[in-house]
């Protein structure tokens, strides 16, 4: 929740949470052991089911929309994209509520858990879809339960290590930041003119944790990002005010003014990557599919993956359990849903879930193939056509709900198929992982929803000038805006520079695919790009940070490096994680640190 709200860059969480099962039970049951009580051996599949249940939950945390859609509706960013702009009318906010958010969730969500299920045995056997995420979990998980027992115990011993060495820091950091704009996290590194523009290390260990997991081809892309935008691109606009954009509109909330070009440049760079995937994507699973059912009948099975296949189809799932689930939840959903947000017309929700299916297998073949959710892209395309049909009044507000009742069925489904992959190599059952992802969304739906309020009560969510900026917010809202005036939307040239950005972003995936090791592997991630242009360059240091880490492991002992970093990227990320949770109470409770740190040229 905390990385969704304040860069909006989350890492894919499947292999943390699978060790992370694997270390507080082994951990219980080995303390149990030594009580002398007599336990069962903890097996593969729970700790699959463990992870499942785990990852719904974080699921739910980061693509809940706390940080995009949802938070978009508040007032605040409501403000910030301009009061006197077209189509952001008076009337086109809700403020954030406990019961409307978790209902909500609780709606969109479950439907998801029923769509590709008949189409489960299709996706993973027949195509053999490879889902790098949920096979390289089960590597990790079959590897946990049949190595030896040292190279577990060093994994434990380093995430304890990690985790203290995080928690500890998270608290001393909090003593220095009695007021705003204090603390560690503005530590002028490279100069105070650089802080200005956001070039600073904020010693932050649940970003270089983060960028330890990510690739290294996201974190450095992300620094380019920072460097192009923060580094040239502002500073140059800024110059022009009075030419290019009227020099009295405030600077953090017009999007007549900078605020236009950092918003719509980084949108552009998103929907060019985005298209080019999905386009992509589309050919290569109608060309698979193609050639699977043209040779389905050729090539021959080691006796592995035969048990693995017929372990997996052993435990049948009816078609009918799916259809009807999917049924009953969106008729619940179509006469539920407009209560919520009478924007949203009883017909938009019907449409919605007559495409769902289609764009969540489409969805799911493609992480399949690429390992990338294109959820989000699925979700922005609904955005903008619920918004144009809505009209000026009402289009924000069933832009932003349409968004994320598709973002829910289309993600849902994908993580699904994803961990089933998991399950699939590590014979677990179906039945128990359906189970467990249904128990994991339920909690996600309550526990996501309260951890959003505890932040958001204790802290300034959504302040551009804060620590919690919730930059995808003022994105989407943005984007909803865009879908309502059109083009009439954008400040001088910045069309231009929008479809500059788009053709880079395709010309970038272009190279990628036509010369992979000549020019590919040095080309960076669009998407990654484009995060920093409203964040700041502050957490793409922190990333490369990571990054180094990583490479200087690899470069003193590789072998040990494989195993090692998973583990201490998992305890700098839980460390200062949670210490964020009695950060947040002490912040409810009024108690300030006792000491600002801050630093002023001399």
């Amino acid at each position: 929740m905390r990385l969704s709200l304040t860069t909006g860059v989350v890492p894919n969480l499947n292999i943390s949470t699978a060790f992370l099962a694997y270390v507080f039970i082994g951990t219980w049951t080995k303390f149990l052991h030594k009580a002398g009580i007599v336990s069962i051996p903890f097996t593969r599949q729970e700790n699959v089911m463990i992870q499942t249940c785990a990852v719904a939950i974080i699921s739910i945390a980061v693509g809940g929309g706390f940080g995009t859609y949802l938070l978009a509706l508040n007032k605040k960013i409501y403000e910030q994209t301009g009061v006197d702009t077209e189509g952001n009318s008076p009337d086109s906010y809700k403020e954030p509520g406990i019961g409307w958010m978790m209902s909500f969730l609780f709606l969109g969500c479950f439907v998801g858990l029923f769509v590709l299920i008949p189409l489960r045995k299709i996706l993973i056997i027949d195509y053999k879809l490879t889902f790098p995420s949920g096979m390289a979990t089960a590597v990790l998980i079959n590897g946990m339960h049949t190595r030896g027992n040292n190279m577990a115990k060093k994994q434990v011993r380093g995430f304890i290590k990690f985790f203290c060495y995080s928690f500890l820091w998270g608290f001393f950091k909090w003593f220095y930041t009695g007021k705003e704009g204090c603390g560690f996290s503005q530590f002028p590194t490279f100069g105070l003119q650089a802080l200005k523009k956001t070039f600073y290390f904020d010693f932050s260990l649940t970003y270089v944790g983060t960028g330890m997991i990510c690739s290294h081809n996201v974190n450095f892309s992300v620094l380019l990002g920072a460097v192009l935008s923060w580094g040239l691109m502002w500073p140059l606009i800024g110059k022009l005010k009075g030419d290019w954009f009227p020099a009295n509109l405030p600077a953090e909330s017009s999007l007549k003014g900078l605020t236009g070009y950092k918003v719509f440049l980084s949108v552009a760079l998103i929907l060019g990557d985005g298209l080019y995937n999905f386009v992509k994507i589309l050919y290569f699973a109608i060309k698979n599919i193609h050639g699977t059912i043209k040779h389905k009948n050729e090539g021959s099975k080691n006796s592995d993956d035969l048990k693995e296949d017929q372990f997996f189809i052993k435990e049948r799932i009816p078609m009918w359990v799916g259809a009807a689930g999917y049924t009953l939840l969106a008729i619940i959903s179509v006469i539920a849903i407009p209560f919520v947000f009478p924007e949203l017309k009883w017909y938009y929700v019907v449409v919605a879930y007559i495409f769902a299916p289609a764009l969540a297998f489409c969805n799911a073949y493609g992480a399949g193939l690429t390992d990338i959710n294109m959820a989000y892209n699925y979700s922005k395309l609904a955005l903008f056509v619920l918004a144009s049909l809505a009209g000026k009044e009402h289009g924000v507000v069933a832009g932003l709900a349409g968004c994320g009742l598709v973002k829910s069925v289309v993600s849902v489904s994908c993580l699904l198929m994803q961990d089933l992959k998991t399950g699939h190599l590590t014979r677990t059952s179906p039945r128990a992982m359906l189970m467990s992802q249904s128990i994991g969304t339920a909690i996600g739906c309550v526990v996501a929803t309260l951890s959003f309020f505890l932040f958001y009560k204790a802290f300034d969510v959504g302040n551009p000038n804060g620590e919690y900026k919730a930059p995808y917010a003022v994105i989407y809202r943005n984007m909803a805006i865009l879908g309502v005036q059109g083009l009439s939307a954008l400040p001088r040239h910045c069309l231009q520079l929008c479809c500059g950005f788009f053709a880079f972003a395709v010309g970038v995936n272009l190279v990628k695919d036509i010369s992979p090791q000549k020019f590919g592997k040095w080309m960076p991630s669009p998407m990654a790009m484009s995060v920093p242009f409203n964040t700041g360059a502050f957490f793409a240091i922190d990333l490369c940070v990571g990054s180094l880490v990583v490479l200087l492991l690899q470069k003193l002992n590789a072998m040990k490096a494989e195993f090692m970093v998973p583990a201490v990227a998992s305890g700098l990320i839980c460390g200062e994680g949670l210490w964020y949770l009695p950060a947040s109470v002490l912040g409810l409770t009024k108690i300030k640190p006792p000491i600002c740190m801050k630093f002023l040229p001399s």
